[in-house]
């Protein structure tokens, strides 16, 4: 779903910018702004030699570290090639006189888009194929050979959980607007305890869900993974984790994942076959205690979910009505965080 970009996006400088620093563009440019997406707003860019897709930062001022398109941009161009798909990059201009913030400039991939998990586009039959491919490129991202694609430097060493429940927990202080009893209780607890570095260190997407993919028109295959935004390297089993997070909340638009669903009936794998399938792809062993890790990705959403809240009330959000329903989720999340703790 699109909507006019004249109020978000100066498309006049944004040719001429192009014009300068794209091989191959030519203008003038029709701006289309794709609707979903909390962070960074997305416009489909349309000109005469064909489509390009342009993410760029947020206006207003933003947390540290927050909307790094020249993060996403920077994985991106590394993968090409590899057993991960992503669109082809064009050009990163950090330039913030342009049009207010930093942008990068990609190809539009012509791919089916699902939101959501109980795939109801798609007949019984053909379901379990999807999630299969989601499970092979989730292997894949965590299989990329860091040294090799020049991202050994793209995240710290060190204790990936320690790093991210101290950076999340901070990022949840400079956003928070209510007390939430339950997020406070999840942070004491996961603060205490962080499991020991197991030596895991890998690319993390950080945002990975069926909603950040697209699909082949014909077939299962993955066209290319979306939204790299909080894209780092650290420990697997965080984006691990945050699938089987999705797919606890309520189906439809309320929460987009897979609560209450007769899964084998409707041809879809449960937690325990996604995550067989997952480490028999890795050659790992079954995983213990992945009640952390699922309170991890809980907290970390419901963190994430409270910048969104944050950006719409002080005014800087891509769509305000939906980031004020998403930050309403977030004392579910801390609660759900909660009962993935204690359940182990």
């Amino acid at each position: 779903m699109t909507t006019n970009a004249a109020a978000y996006l100066d498309t006049d400088a944004v040719a001429r910018w192009l014009s300068d620093n794209m091989d191959g563009f030519q203008g003038p440019i029709v701006a289309e702004k794709f609707a979903g997406g909390q962070s960074n707003p997305t416009f489909r860019l349309i000109t005469p030699k064909g489509n390009y897709v342009l993410r760029r930062k947020p206006p207003g001022i933003l947390l540290k570290s927050a909307h790094a398109v020249e993060r996403e941009f920077r994985v991106q161009k590394a993968l090409a090639g590899s057993d991960v798909p992503v669109a082809r990059m064009h050009v990163l201009c950090e330039d913030d006189s342009v049009i207010g913030s930093a942008f990068y400039v990609m190809d539009e991939v012509d791919g089916r888009h699902f939101d959501d998990p109980r795939l109801p586009e798609l007949p019984v039959a053909e379901r379990r194929a999807v999630q299969e491919e989601m499970n092979r490129v989730l292997a894949a991202i965590h299989d990329v050979d860091l040294a090799a694609r020049q991202l050994a430097d793209y995240g710290p060493e060190g204790n990936y959980y320690r790093r991210q429940i101290d950076r999340w927990t901070k990022q949840y202080r400079a956003s928070e607007i209510d007390h939430i009893p339950a997020m406070e209780e999840l942070i004491t607890w996961l603060d205490a305890n962080v499991p020991p570095d197991d030596g895991q260190r890998t690319l993390v997407h950080g945002d990975y869900r069926i909603d950040n993919m697209l699909f082949a028109k014909d077939s299962p295959a993955c066209m290319a993974v979306l939204d790299w935004e909080l894209s780092t390297t650290g420990h697997p089993f965080a984006d691990l984790a945050a699938v089987l997070m999705q797919w606890g909340m309520p189906p439809g638009n309320e929460g987009r994942g897979l609560a209450g669903v007769d899964r084998a009936a409707e041809g879809l794998m449960s937690d325990a076959e996604f995550v067989n399938a997952y480490c028999d792809r890795r050659g790992l062993p079954r995983i213990d205690s992945f009640g952390f890790y699922l309170a991890f990705a809980f907290f970390r959403m419901g963190s994430i979910l409270q910048g969104v809240l944050k950006r719409a009330v002080d005014g800087n959000a891509s769509n305000p009505e939906r980031a004020r329903k998403l930050g309403g989720f977030v004392p579910r999340f801390a609660q759900s965080g909660l009962d993935a703790a204690r359940k182990g």
